[in-house]
């Protein structure tokens, strides 16, 4: 089944970002009231409209029903939910402390919303990676245009029809549509841009935002490796490492991209991998209803070149038609392929052995910090040595992904992966200033922090400041 691309009409878009404007300096975001009652019209809206965005993440990405509840809808309602009962806590004002010589004086932090709030989305998760920025957005208090990705044009249209029947129009906007639609946003003024895809659209938003000063949060990616030591447990080790590589087809921007195994026990590593493949998708992943396909075409022939850079050992099964790669294992690895210096973000898995943990760290350090990071070890001394190490946005110890999945642990990247981090209280206060204020009294008013200044005072100062 084929979408049309949805598209918002270009004409209309400065008008409509300068209406969401007027609403948020009308005062209409800033009541806790309101902000509630949009979370809930968005959890209701997710809640009530489940089987259509199901369907439509089956169109887009052939995302397993199962799947895609647990990473694009009840992600989304969890994030909310908390947001929801952390709502006051998080939007009230904090005391802190006032120094001797601020004195008599109160200090405090006021969160306050930054304004209109961009959040440009991906296609590989297209309703969590718009859904939670923008909650956490209005949550701050914000108004907020969305753009969800064209290429997951199915979820677009569903999103375009449900979000204007479920959320107030005049402070939280969808727009839809591609490159022009999306060059189109980034020539208007906003207070926060938040993107999350490629590092070649972040540096075009980045260059957009600077014309206006404008912030922004890119949550990018890149190459994100696993580290497997000689005393890690390699039965668990493969089956996770499986799980979160081959989620969604690959198309995770935190997915394993390469594994660097020590040679004593790569053989064994790979055969229970290729054990957790068959116990995960039978013998023919292609007939699995838990395993999904490459979104475009593009992408598709994109992945299969990308093969050449090693040896497919387990998988390497395509088929165009069906937009289908199998979970793929390659080893023989050239490390000066396009397959080791691309991000994949897909079901390909280089497995490189090393004689030593010291060569993988070097072989992590000398590339691009990742957004996320895997040690598998049950050697704590070998753990803080990759901890210490190495920098990554995130980092999962005997596991993979689920770093991401804590709303207490901000989310992000580091370096060329990204800037900024959000989930959870992180989200919320992404995009809020948080505004400091000092308040003295004046009952004191003591004539020694005026002029002139007398060598009595200048000795009192170097004592008490």
């Amino acid at each position: 089944m084929t979408i049309a691309d949805p598209h918002t009409d270009i004409s209309t878009i400065g008008a409509t970002v300068a209406s969401v404007r007027a609403t948020y300096k009308s005062g209409l975001t800033r009541p806790l009231q309101w902000r509630k009652q949009q979370l809930e019209q968005m959890i209701k809206m997710l809640e009530e409209n489940e089987p259509a965005f199901q369907e439509a993440l089956r169109i887009d990405l052939g995302k397993p029903a199962v799947e895609g509840f647990i990473t694009d809808i009840a992600f989304v309602i969890g994030e909310i939910k908390l947001m929801l009962k952390n709502l006051k806590k998080w939007n009230s004002p904090q005391r802190v402390p006032s120094p001797l010589v601020t004195q008599p004086a109160k200090s405090r932090l006021i969160p306050e919303p930054l304004g209109v709030v961009l959040v440009i989305a991906p296609w590989n998760y297209p309703i969590q990676l718009l859904l939670v920025p923008a909650a956490s957005a209005i949550a701050a208090g914000n108004a907020v245009v969305m753009k969800p990705s064209e290429v997951s044009a199915a979820t677009s249209a569903v999103l375009g029809r449900l979000i204007p029947q479920y959320m107030d129009t005049t402070a939280v906007v969808n727009i839809e549509g591609g490159v022009a639609e999306t060059t189109a946003l980034l020539e208007q003024q906003f207070d926060h841009i938040f993107y999350t895809g490629n590092g070649t659209v972040g540096r075009i938003v980045m260059t957009a935002a600077a014309k206006h000063l404008t912030p922004v949060t890119l949550e990018l990616g890149g190459k994100s490796p696993v580290i497997i030591d000689n005393t890690a447990n390699i039965k668990v080790a493969a089956r996770r490492i499986a799980w979160g590589k081959w989620l969604n087809a690959g198309q995770t921007c935190v997915a394993p991209d390469y594994v660097m195994v020590n040679n004593t026990v790569r053989e064994s590593f790979l055969k229970e991998l290729q054990e957790a493949i068959t116990s995960f998708y039978g013998n023919d992943p292609r007939q699995s209803e838990s395993y999904g396909r490459i979104v475009t075409t593009r992408h598709f022939d994109r992945l299969r070149s990308l093969m050449n850079g090693g040896k497919a050992i387990i998988g390497g099964d395509v088929v165009a038609d069906d937009r289908y790669i199998a979970p793929t294992v390659l080893t023989d690895v050239d490390l000066n392929s396009q397959l080791m210096s691309e991000e994949i973000f897909g079901p390909l898995l280089p497995v490189i052995g090393v004689d030593s943990l010291d060569t993988a760290i070097d072989y992590v350090n000398d590339h691009s910090h990742p957004l996320a990071l895997y040690v598998f070890s049950e050697n704590k001394n070998n753990v803080e040595r990759v901890l210490g190490s190495t920098t990554a946005g995130g980092v999962t110890v005997n596991g993979t992904l689920m770093h991401l999945t804590s709303p207490h642990l901000p989310f992000g990247g580091v370096g060329e992966s990204g800037m900024g981090a959000y989930h959870g209280k992180a989200g919320v206060r992404l995009f809020q200033h948080m505004k400091p204020v000092l308040a003295r009294g004046t009952k004191l008013d003591p004539s020694l922090a005026y002029p002139p200044y007398t060598e009595r005072k200048a000795k009192l100062f170097r004592k008490v400041l």
